[in-house]
């Protein structure tokens, strides 16, 4: 008796479970679908340019758009003949200035997390506060202040701004992972004798590595896309992608074809450090959501 009243029992819950799975199928589809149509509808302009880098220039300002076209490597070619220089300089100021960053805000995080120094949240409201000023209020100051020092038109201006533009955000998200360390590791390697310096890169680090990692691409964005700075303190010898993409606008015409190959090119570095990044920047963005 016992053992049929278990059986219809198990019945009686594996048809529940499979009511309740097919009640919720038409939400699971319907979400499933939204996701793609937001996807795709993020993803068209960036597909649209790369197509459009592979048209004639006569046949990228169409309207209606043709869909039907002889490809074409000519604007690539032409981009790629005149966008060194500028691919240089971005790469040494977002490298240079991201380097920067970690080695400040790695020591800062560390002491506004494990070891929080006095008054640590004036601290942290300090480095927040500098990302409220519109950066066009300080382009005057900044722009005598690198006039007196020499530093006008020059990568190490464009590393130093890109260092102070991102270091606030990366102590921020720093800390926040290190907040993640337990305490009984901490407490273990301060046992085995472990200073400060090695508890913080032998136990800390890399525990928090992926979230450092996804701070860094985050900051490698941010310098890599700048333009307000670039255009306004330098203009030959530190001038970066974004100031080759808007020379492509001029009052002679846009230049469709040969502007979406340009941002076509500035977008494949990007994009190659975030693939090659990926399952930390996951892990690191994933960091703190389960308990």
């Amino acid at each position: 008796m016992t053992s049929l009243s278990l059986r219809a029992a198990s019945r009686a819950t594996t048809s529940r479970a499979g009511t309740r799975r097919i009640r919720q199928w038409p939400g699971r589809v319907g979400w499933t679908v939204l996701g793609w149509v937001v996807a795709i509808a993020f993803f068209l302009p960036v597909l649209w340019m790369v197509i459009t880098a592979f048209k004639p220039e006569s046949a990228a300002e169409t309207w209606p758009p043709k869909f039907a076209f002889s490809p074409t490597l000519s604007e690539f070619s032409s981009a790629f003949s005149n966008i060194g220089p500028f691919l240089t300089h971005s790469a040494l100021a977002t490298v240079g200035s991201t380097i920067l960053v970690l080695l400040l805000g790695i020591p800062a995080a560390y002491a506004l997390s494990v070891y929080p120094v006095r008054r640590w949240q004036d601290g942290l409201f300090f480095f927040i506060s500098t990302k409220m000023l519109p950066i066009v209020a300080a382009i005057g100051p900044l722009y005598v202040i690198a006039l007196h020092t020499h530093l006008l038109d020059s990568i190490w201006l464009l590393i130093i701004l890109y260092t102070a533009m991102n270091l606030p955000l990366a102590i921020w998200m720093i800390r926040s992972f290190m907040l993640e360390v337990p305490n009984e590791l901490l407490e273990a390697a301060r046992l085995d004798g472990a200073g400060r310096i090695r508890e913080m890169g032998s136990v800390i680090l890399p525990i928090v590595l992926p979230g450092v990692v996804s701070t860094a691409l985050i900051c490698v964005i941010f310098a890599w896309n700048e333009l307000f700075l670039a255009i306004n303190l330098t203009t030959t010898n530190a001038a970066t992608v974004p100031m080759f993409l808007v020379g492509g606008i001029s009052t002679e015409g846009l230049f469709i074809a040969h502007l979406s190959a340009a941002a076509t090119i500035a977008s494949v570095p990007v994009i190659v450090v975030g693939w090659i990044a990926q399952r930390s920047l996951v892990r690191g963005l994933a960091m703190g959501a389960i308990k």
